[in-house]
């Protein structure tokens, strides 16, 4: 069994498109009841062994977590008092997984109301309430998409471990469907201009309050054809696109504004791990270099 599967977006178009709507559900219960941190770093799911996760969420003087089981297809959730609900994963409309889960929830005690809209989706005309059209549930794609989040935070934690200055854990967010770890310089930033699809400019002006320089894992779609790797700076400092950075695979994408590295090329190198550290190392030492950050002070 290869560490990197292949996960063309043609093979899983239709139960990525419903995944992605329901990891927004669990992810929209997060919102509402987390204590909020900087840049939205209270709202990210979580690689585990078996799946994604919440990680432990506050309700009242009690908590609960509601975990993603990518390898027997449950959805859990678990309180702090001993009481459980499970939900099988299978072909199922995103209106009645949204029920499902808000009935889970009222069962156990923990009523939470969201705005039931995706976001950071292009038209995102119905609502979860009413979604009959994204129904689609492959487990094999689900669960290799699984097995590259699995190696994709294992290499972003540890290139995380490389920087002293403040930087994100590797988390999942659930609103563009990405893994995605950031480093800070320190300094302040710009207001973002926001026009992020069916978001609020605010929540872009929060998460790029600071300079920074970020990286991660998507598995495609928008302006993209298929799973890739990518690396932006905010503020893009004059001279960062025209960077050199590796492996010789990765190109500048002037449409997005960031540096890809497509995950075929990635998977299919020599050591793949090595490609996709020099991929951050060099992507991020054209943002930091170009803008001038402290590297002495901030690098171990």
């Amino acid at each position: 069994m290869s560490a990197w599967p292949s996960l063309p977006l043609a093979e899983w178009a239709d139960t990525y498109a419903t995944l992605h709507r329901w990891s927004q559900v669990v992810g929209k219960v997060r919102l509402a009841c987390a204590t909020p941190i900087n840049h939205w770093w209270h709202v990210t799911l979580y690689v585990t062994s078996r799946g994604l996760t919440t990680s432990p969420i506050p309700h009242g003087d009690r908590s609960f977590q509601i975990d993603f089981d990518f390898v027997d297809h449950r959805l859990t959730i678990t309180t702090s008092d001993g009481d459980a609900r499970a939900l099988a994963l299978g072909p199922m409309t995103v209106a009645d997984f949204y029920r499902a889960v808000m009935a889970a929830l009222e069962e156990l005690d923990l009523p939470v109301r969201i705005w039931p809209m995706p976001v950071e989706i292009p038209d995102p005309i119905v609502r979860f309430t009413e979604d009959r059209e994204h129904a689609s549930y492959d487990p094999d794609a689900v669960n290799r998409f699984w097995r590259i989040l699995i190696q994709a935070d294992r290499v972003l934690t540890g290139f995380r471990g490389r920087f002293l200055g403040k930087a994100s854990p590797s988390h999942f967010f659930w609103g563009g469907f990405d893994l995605a770890a950031t480093r800070f310089s320190g300094r302040a930033a710009p207001p973002h201009p926001g026009g992020i699809p069916n978001v609020g400019d605010f929540v872009a002006v929060e998460g790029y309050s600071h300079e920074l320089s970020s990286a991660g894992f998507w598995p495609g779609g928008g302006g993209i054809d298929d799973a890739a790797f990518y690396a932006y700076a905010y503020p893009e400092p004059p001279g960062f696109r025209e960077a050199r950075v590796e492996p010789a695979e990765a190109y500048y994408h002037d449409a997005m504004r960031l540096f890809l590295l497509p995950y075929e090329a990635m998977r299919r190198a020599g050591d793949p791990d090595r490609a996709l550290l020099g991929f951050l190392q060099s992507t991020y030492e054209a943002a930091a270099d170009k803008a001038g950050w402290d590297r002495a002070a901030l690098e171990r």
